[in-house]
């Protein structure tokens, strides 16, 4: 069975919230927490992937929010650059 984008948003409305935030947290703190590139590298991974997923969500998101993500996303593009340098 093929999977469509279309689908996609609703299962990100299944999913546990606490549990996404708790393993988002966790793979923050390791990205942050390791040294070195490595870190930097895990840090634009989570950014690849939170642009994936704003990217996805873009259309049901208000003005406010999409800003607020754009900003988060900024900022964590910048933390692993600046690891990586």
């Amino acid at each position: 069975m093929q999977r469509t984008q279309s689908s996609l948003p609703g299962r990100l409305a299944r999913a546990n919230p606490t549990t996404v935030f708790l393993v988002t947290l966790v793979l923050v703190l390791v990205a942050f927490f390791t040294p070195g590139v490595a870190g930097g590298l895990l840090t634009l991974l989570l950014a690849a992937g939170m642009a994936a997923l704003l990217v996805t969500t873009w259309s049901v998101q208000t003005p406010q929010t999409r800003v607020i993500r754009l900003l988060v996303l900024t900022l964590l593009i910048t933390a692993g650059l600046v690891k990586l340098l």
